[in-house]
């Protein structure tokens, strides 16, 4: 009996483990479930309509529970329909055995399914604005996907579900601005954390790939970061304008060509609005070709051209928030030829300091102001730091100048942002400029004031540059300059041969123009010369100038060569823009000047166009009225005198345009007979002289500077006028 009963238990034994394994690996297939499952589903989600096949079991006698698997099933979701390839879920034993069928957890493999709709399927389990908002953007692209969602008792989601798989020629369309195609990508996703890795895409043509990006979602915002690739690429003008220009101001940006390694974090709300953009980059830019519109140095940069192109830079920029840091180095190309920059740029909140440092060996660099000159293939280096605030105002903590034994030194230089100097604290000197003359001065800020000291100082362009400009008591290098300036130079150029030593005193400015100006120095012959300007209660300008050496001022006038000894003196009264001046040069002779030359000539005054050219012509006394507005200048009248010949002369000048004069030109002889001819006076100035009649010419000079036209007529009277202005210089 026992025997019978161990045999029963025992098949009953084997069976029952025979139908667990075959239980555990082949299982059982039925419909029995399917209108069950569907409805439990259906129960979780009311838009779901689920398709079953035949569903398989399969024993789990380690957890006792039964994995229920259904092949191919089908989601219907409204009108559209998903493929899905398995639905995998659990169910205990116990619930079988007791009819209690219930769902703990689903598991979905799906075929490839449109983004579309899937982005579909997720609303109807949680309708979000980012899943809202994601099916508006979304234009194409399909994904494939392993879902693993669990359920409460009351058919709920738990928050530990997850979610896998990949996204394939992905499209999206960001209002039009930002277009997303080709995106591939591997997506994990579980409770606020979204993992995306090897993406690929382009984002308005621009190929982008990543190894990684994560999402945490906090409250309403997500916290991205990742890292972006791009390799590298060319673009050209209009491609530029198609990807950036909505976003970015690149109007000067003709072409660039670069790749870049960055990585990327900020934060994005739920409507997409983007807050704490925080970006690190590295940047090689190939080439970069800029259109040189905003900042004008072909002044200082004479072979400039209007596009500026930089090859090989290597640039790390980090962006958090509002700071701003780009760290870079490369070529800078002009006419081909590579120029070296490094270069640091911080930006905080409205400010922004800035470090560079040039070097210039193949190009030529100018400072005309300073009649400097770097030559091309010289090498020479320009460090540049400073801040610019609110964008108003350009403060240059140093500025400085090395090509091999020159150098320029600025300290704490302020600019107005149309580039006029607000302040300097101080500036050094000490060059050659291309004359061989060393510059060597040094200007220090005291207070309010400013002092200027030096060895030596080429004022040759400073002095042509005042002579030919409208207003020369203007610093037009200034913004509004109410300083004093006292003045301390060794030695003062001006021109390759000439100077003056000892040169001091101080000049007053009340915005930006000379208000009082005191100058003394002395030749190296130890000639004087002295200069001043002063302004008086009615708001007008006196300027005086006398020497008793006015060579090297007269020899600036190129059309006079030749002109020795002299004393000179100038005076002018300035107001309203109006000068009105005096120039008298007593006890000089002139070697030289084409135009008196040419006049002798039509009047047959051989002989005394012969002293012209030989030892000179001797005049005793000078003298010229004329007044100066803008770029007008009228001689009311110019009289000289001497042993061979007097002038009378009057007419103007349009600067650099036209010069018209008329006058009258006469021989000694002829003056003396015509002053003897006056009964009395003519016998106390002259002595009992007889002449023959008067002779004389009229004359007029007119045509542009470089092209004057002369024109003579013989005269047997002269006017009252001339026989005055002689009788006063006699007189005298």
């Amino acid at each position: 009996m026992i025997k019978k009963v161990i045999k029963i238990l025992s098949v009953i034994l084997i069976i029952i483990i025979f139908a667990i394994i075959y239980l555990s690996f082949i299982g059982i297939k039925t419909d029995k479930f399917n209108e069950t499952i569907t409805n439990k589903i259906l129960n979780v989600n009311k838009k779901i309509k689920l398709e079953l096949k035949d569903i398989k079991f399969l024993l789990n006698p380690f957890t006792f529970t039964a994995n229920i698997t259904t092949k191919d099933p089908v989601i219907f979701l409204n009108e559209n329909k998903l493929q899905i390839r398995s639905i995998k879920t659990n169910v205990s034993l116990s619930a079988l055995i007791f009819d209690e069928f219930s769902i703990d957890e689903l598991k979905i493999s799906t075929k490839p399914i449109m983004l579309n709709d899937m982005i579909l399927l997720l609303r109807s389990f949680k309708n979000s604005t980012e899943l809202f908002l994601l099916d508006k953007v979304i234009k194409g692209g399909f994904l494939v996907a392993d879902i693993n969602f669990k359920f409460d008792n009351e058919g709920n989601i738990k928050k530990d579900y997850k979610i896998n798989g990949f996204v394939k020629n992905g499209k999206l369309n960001f209002l039009n601005q930002l277009k997303v195609k080709n995106l591939d990508f591997n997506f994990d996703i579980t409770q606020k954390k979204y993992s995306l890795t090897k993406l690929n895409t382009q984002i308005n043509n621009v190929k982008l790939s990543s190894p990684t990006i994560e999402i945490d979602e906090k409250k309403d915002l997500f916290f991205v970061k990742g890292k972006i690739l791009n390799s590298t690429r060319g673009f050209s003008r209009d491609e530029l304008d198609i990807i950036f220009a909505r976003f970015l101001n690149i109007s000067n940006i003709q072409k660039i060509k670069f790749s870049s390694e960055n990585d990327i974090a900020f934060n994005v709300s739920k409507k997409l609005k983007f807050s704490n953009l925080n970006i690190k980059s590295d940047i090689n830019i190939d080439q970069l070709v800029l259109q040189n519109n905003f900042v004008n140095l072909k002044p200082y940069l004479p072979d400039l051209e209007e596009l500026i192109k930089f090859e090989k830079h290597e640039i790390l920029i980090n962006y958090d928030k509002k700071k701003l840091n780009i760290k870079g180095k490369g070529k800078i190309l002009i006419k081909n030829k590579p120029n070296f920059v490094n270069y640091l740029i911080l930006k905080n909140k409205n400010k922004l300091k800035f470090d560079t440092k040039v070097n210039l060996k193949n190009i030529k660099f100018l400072i005309d102001f300073l009649d400097y000159e770097k030559k091309e293939n010289s090498d020479s280096s320009i460090s540049i730091k400073g801040n610019i605030k609110d964008n108003k105002q350009i403060n240059f903590d140093l500025i400085s100048l090395v090509e091999n034994n020159n150098t320029i030194l600025f300290k704490n230089l302020i600019l107005h942002e149309d580039f006029k100097i607000i302040s300097l604290d101080s500036f050094s000197l000490n060059y050659k400029n291309d004359k061989k003359i060393k510059n060597h001065l040094f200007l220090k800020k005291e207070k309010s004031n400013y002092s200027i000291q030096g060895e030596s100082f080429d004022a040759t362009k400073l002095i042509n540059k005042i002579m030919d400009s409208d207003d020369s008591q203007s610093l037009s290098l200034f913004s509004d300059f109410n300083s004093k300036i006292n003045i301390k130079v060794g030695k003062t150029f001006l021109d390759e041969i000439n100077f003056i030593n000892n040169l001091s005193g101080s000049l007053n400015f009340k915005e930006n123009k000379i208000n009082n100006l005191d100058l003394k120095s002395i030749f190296p012959n130890n000639k004087k010369i002295n200069f001043s300007i002063k302004t008086n209660d009615k708001k007008e300008k006196i300027t005086k100038l006398s020497t008793d050496y006015p060579k090297p001022l007269i020899k600036r006038y190129d059309f006079i060569k030749g002109f020795e000894e002299g004393f000179l003196v100038y005076q002018s009264v300035k107001k309203n823009g109006v000068s009105n001046s005096l120039l008298t040069i007593d006890n000089f002779k002139v070697k030289e000047v084409p135009v008196f030359a040419k006049l002798l000539s039509l009047a047959s005054l051989q002989g005394i166009a012969d002293l012209l050219t030989g030892e000179g012509i001797r005049f005793t006394d000078f003298e010229m009225k004329f007044s100066n507005n803008k770029q007008l200048t009228t001689i009311d009248e110019m009289y000289a005198i001497g042993p061979a010949v007097s002038i009378l002369m009057d007419g103007y000048l349009e600067s650099k345009k036209l010069v018209s004069l008329r006058g009258t030109m006469v021989p000694a002889t002829t003056i003396n007979r015509t002053i003897a001819s006056i009964p009395l006076l003519g016998n106390i100035l002259i002595g009992k002289k007889t002449g023959e009649g008067v002779f004389g010419v009229s004359f007029k000079v007119k045509g542009s500077p470089k092209d004057l036209k002369v024109s003579v007529n013989p005269i047997k009277t002269l006017t009252p006028r001339f026989i005055t202005r002689t009788l006063e210089k006699i007189k005298k």
